[in-house]
C-alpha cells in the first residue's frame, strides 16, 4: 500500500455498528476501525491484549475491577484474560490493534460477533 489511510474517515463511513474493519497490518497484528454505539456483550480474549484508541466520541470499557472512560485521543489496553464490555452511549469511532489471532468477541459468540473474513472485507475510500 502506497497511500495514507485516514482511520477516522473510514470509521465514520462504516454503516454497520460493532463491525470492525481491517485498515492495516503491523507484523502479527491488525489495525481495525469501527463505528460503535450501545453495548458489546461481555467477553474475554484469553491470550491477547486489545488496544482501544478513541478517534471521536466517548467509550466506556466496563470491567469487573472498574470502568475506564476514554475520550477522543485516549487509548487503553485491555490486558489478556480481562473480561470487558465496551459501551458507547452515543456514536463513537474507535481504532483497535489486535493480534491476527484475536477473535472479535473471544469465545463468546453473539449476534454482534464478526468473523475475521467479515473484518477483512474491502471498504470504500
Amino acid at each position: 500500500m502506497n497511500a495514507a489511510v485516514n482511520a477516522r474517515s473510514i470509521a465514520a463511513a462504516l454503516t454497520d455498528l460493532w463491525s470492525p474493519r481491517v485498515v492495516a497490518e503491523v507484523d502479527d497484528a491488525y489495525v481495525k476501525v469501527a463505528r460503535i454505539q450501545g453495548v458489546l456483550d461481555w467477553h474475554t480474549h484469553a491470550d491477547e491484549d486489545e488496544l482501544f484508541l478513541v478517534l471521536a466520541g466517548e467509550l466506556r470499557l466496563r470491567m469487573h475491577a472498574g470502568d475506564v472512560v476514554l475520550r477522543e485521543g485516549d487509548l487503553y489496553v485491555v490486558p489478556k484474560g480481562v473480561a470487558h464490555s465496551p459501551l458507547a452511549e452515543s456514536e463513537c469511532l474507535v481504532l483497535l490493534v489486535e493480534r491476527k489471532s484475536t477473535l472479535h468477541t473471544g469465545s463468546t459468540v453473539t449476534a454482534q460477533t464478526r468473523s475475521i473474513e467479515e473484518q477483512l472485507r474491502a471498504f470504500s475510500r
